[in-house]
């Protein structure tokens, strides 16, 4: 089976809804790094349960829940965020949507209150495809892949998320977006 799917760095995948893997089922995942040596993205919408000044005592209080970005490097902490304009070091990933910067000047901003929970998201973890890894997932057809909204990460409910995507994809994937997690044959 093969696919000439474009896989470029800013767009989502959408697992596919009977993916198995325990890790990626009913995810999406932003997509930050694509390219020869393989890819990096994160997933938005699993959380853990444990806010962020749990994680880290020494951080400015900050309500923030706390999500899981994927399997590789899970004693990491990533954020994306919608405030690259002020929060140096940024690199934008996806129309209205960066990944990091300067960690001392993101505990600054968000103690001054200019970083509210609303622009970032915390994620412990990453997900990580070697070369060609993720061409071949996607061959399969594990996953679908979708144009980035920054509504998804900023606006969405993360429990939402899944079915948003997957509808927002046409009216074949609005059909499974509507397949319940678990089915129930009896």
């Amino acid at each position: 089976m093969t696919t000439n799917t474009l896989i470029k760095s800013g767009q989502i995948l959408i697992a596919e809804p009977f993916m198995l893997d325990p890790f990626f089922r009913r995810s999406v995942v932003l997509l930050c790094e694509h390219h020869e040596h393989g890819s990096l993205g994160f997933i938005l919408n699993k959380t853990i349960n444990m806010s962020l000044n749990e994680l880290l005592p020494d951080f400015p209080y900050f309500e923030a829940e706390v999500f899981y970005g994927g399997p590789v490097q899970t004693d990491t902490l990533n954020y994306l965020h919608n405030v690259g304009d002020i929060l140096e070091g940024s690199i934008q990933v996806a129309r209205g949507v960066w990944m990091g910067g300067n960690f001392d000047e993101l505990q600054f901003l968000i103690s001054q209150q200019l970083i509210q929970t609303h622009n970032i998201r915390f994620m412990v973890g990453y997900a990580g495809w070697s070369a060609g890894q993720l061409q071949e997932e996607l061959s399969y057809r594990s996953w679908v892949s979708g144009e980035m909204d920054p509504n998804y990460l900023f606006n969405t409910n993360p429990a939402e998320m899944w079915r948003l995507a997957m509808g927002n994809q046409g009216n074949a994937y609005a059909v499974i977006a509507d397949i319940p997690d678990a089915i129930n044959w009896n």
